[in-house]
């Protein structure tokens, strides 16, 4: 897609670079966006044509990582023209053949007929997508310009040029704000076992999240980014949680609990091994649940990720720990999530399930030569996605699973040839897949399934073309890991993919549209991001939506509230636009990092601690609040 000439008073365009990568995965050139008719609003995508048959191609596995700056950029943010990708807190790549992670916990995709390369072999490598977590939007870039980057790529790889990150210095920049703040009344509204973040329905009682006297924020703390290991190219480090009066994240081998509004130490969790996976899941005593590994990772021996363990995020304790073994060999799990005091945890060789509060064994799902639990989706149900049948005729069935039991309770059989699937919400029941691998985005969707959790039988199916829609989701291995996608009032609201905002200007928007779960169509809901602004629904505040909106390069971010039936849009938070504040929340890309909003707090988090930088400040977690 060629780019447009930058607007007048803007910043020139920035070459970018990426971190290594196989690059045995073909890039997707990307499709144009849906044109826009002359003097008329930018109208949602047209989704009236048929949704396509699965079939048994199945879909590539694994998402490239975005590339990293080659100079430290100076905080611009959505809307500034072709700028590179943002390398902090960068996705995860896809494991390697059956499942097996890479060195130092940093997963590797396959590479030709599965072969893996050399350790610390460093490979060039394109983004999917030419703005995916950086300052500027998501356009995607075309096969011509995607050869460019790579050759440009290589190079900087020999050179050793390659910027992680940046942030300006001295401690009074960090926290310099012009905006002006006020004080919040929200409520509770993040994570809980059952309605908030991560369960993606549960939309019953009142919104919590209120409009402040002023929507001004400033920069109420931010954390250094962990130092890797000498040698170590990347460590991951997702996993954040908010409770009433705790912000917890995880480290390099540890989770630390910090004050929501000082960002004091309250307690620290020192771990064994770095954090595999977490669910955003919280039970109503503010507990939850990890995966990690057994010891930090070297280069002959990176660990598998075995243990599975409940956190107490009130107290900072380590409730229980515990393996599962398939036949004589520990199970090494890719996910993990909680529902009905239960906690689940899936993988391509096993799955097992303990008490949350005494960590004793429920169950164990049922294994055979050609079916196993892939993962699971928790909150206020249990899910399973079961893969059945071979490589070339996979079937996948969705089951809602009583979690004391592990009893099957209903269950849908997807067409054949589907590969992967994720769980959206577990309750209304919605599943995204890439059905045929016809998406061609690496988001991993090109359908939604509504599908009624007490009887199995599918709801509506909802097309949702990769060019058109801007969701994503990890359906390969964790399962329940999506973003610009949320699920209430019976509804799916997703975000669309970027577009020309119409007009003679060279800016670019988006919008969060709504689908009927029992129709499958489209209800004409439309709340726009505005101009050189990009909107992504976050979780579900009763009936309302609260939404991240990536700023311009001379703004910062805001938090809305979306009313889930007017559409009228609410604003909660607006960061500050100062540079230095800009610097640090561009690097936090909705798609790849970890964002809570809740009770007039924002917390922005990046999942993985790299080597790639020469800068002295890094930060994984920035905060906001009210001035």
């Amino acid at each position: 897609m060629t780019q447009p000439p930058p607007p007048p008073n803007q910043p020139p365009q920035q070459p970018g670079f990426g971190p290594p990568q196989e690059p045995s995965q073909p890039q997707q050139p990307a499709p144009s966006a849906p044109a826009t008719p002359a003097q008329q609003p930018p109208a949602g995508p047209d989704l009236s044509k048929a949704p396509q048959p699965g079939y048994g191609y199945p879909q590539a596995p694994g998402t490239p990582p975005p590339a990293a700056p080659p100079t430290p950029p100076q905080g611009p943010g959505y809307g500034y023209p072709q700028q590179p990708p943002a390398g902090y807190g960068y996705p995860a790549q896809q494991p390697g053949p059956y499942g097996q992670p890479g060195p130092y916990g940093q997963p590797q995709q396959p590479g030709p007929y599965g072969q893996q390369p050399p350790y610390g072999y460093a490979q060039p490598t394109v983004p999917m997508q030419a703005q995916a977590g950086q300052q500027g939007g998501g356009r995607k870039i075309n096969a011509q310009v995607a050869i460019i980057v790579s050759a440009v790529v290589a190079i900087a790889l020999i050179v050793g040029a390659g910027v992680w990150y940046s942030s300006s210095s001295g401690k009074d920049d960090d926290k310099q704000t012009t905006a002006e703040g006020g004080d919040t009344k929200g409520g509770k509204g993040d994570g809980k076992e059952g309605g908030g973040s991560g369960d993606g329905g549960a939309t019953t009682g009142e919104a919590k999240e209120k409009a402040p006297a002023s929507t001004g924020s400033k920069v109420l703390f931010q954390v250094p980014s962990p130092k890797v290991p000498k040698g170590t190219t990347s460590i991951p480090i997702s996993g954040s949680w908010l409770t009433d009066s705790v912000y917890a994240k995880s480290g390099l081998s540890e989770i630390t609990g910090y004050d929501r509004q000082t960002g004091t130490k309250k307690w620290t969790l020192d771990l064994p091994g770095p954090v595999c996976t977490a669910t955003p899941h919280l039970t109503e005593d503010n507990k939850t649940a990890i995966v990690h590994k057994p010891a930090m990772p070297t280069a002959q021996d990176p660990k598998s990720c075995t243990e599975v363990a409940v956190i107490d995020l009130e107290a900072g304790t380590k409730v229980w720990s515990k393996t599962a073994k398939s036949g004589t060999m520990p199970i090494s799990f890719n996910n993990v999530t909680l529902s009905g005091g239960t906690v689940a945890a899936g993988s391509t060789s096993g799955g097992a399930a303990w008490d949350v509060a005494t960590g004793d064994e429920r169950w164990a799902p049922k294994t055979s030569d050609s079916c196993y639990d892939a993962g699971y989706g928790g909150g206020p149900k249990l899910v399973a996605v079961r893969k059945c049948g071979s490589y070339d005729q996979r079937q996948l069935h969705i089951q809602t699973v009583d979690p004391k039991s592990g009893d099957v309770l209903a269950e849908y059989k997807m067409d054949e040839g589907i590969e992967y699937a994720a769980v959206v919400s577990t309750d209304p029941l919605v599943v995204a897949a890439d059905v045929g691998d016809s998406a061609g985005d690496g988001s991993g969707i090109s359908d939604f399934f509504s599908i009624d959790s007490k009887t199995g039988k599918l709801r509506a199916r909802l097309s949702a073309p990769g060019d058109e829609f801007a969701a994503r989701c990890d359906g390969i291995y964790k399962v329940e890991n999506c973003s610009g996608v949320t699920v209430g009032n019976d509804r799916l609201y997703i975000a669309t993919e970027e577009h020309d905002s119409g007009g003679e200007s060279y800016s670019q928007t988006n919008e969060v549209v709504a689908f009927d779960l029992v129709t499958g169509k489209q209800t004409g809901q439309r709340a726009d991001a505005g101009e050189n602004y990009e909107i992504y629904p976050l979780r579900m505040d009763g009936p309302n939506v609260i939404a991240y909106k990536r700023p311009p390069y001379d703004k910062g971010g805001q938090i809305v509230s979306i009313d889930g039936e007017s559409f009228k849009e609410t604003l909660l938070m607006e960061n500050p636009s100062t540079e230095a504040v800009r610097d640090v929340e561009s690097r936090m890309s909705p798609e790849y990092s970890e964002i809570q909003y809740g009770q007039g707090g924002l917390y922005m988090s990046s999942v993985y601690a790299s080597d790639f930088t020469t800068r002295e400040k890094e930060y994984s977690v920035i905060a906001f609040g009210a001035e």
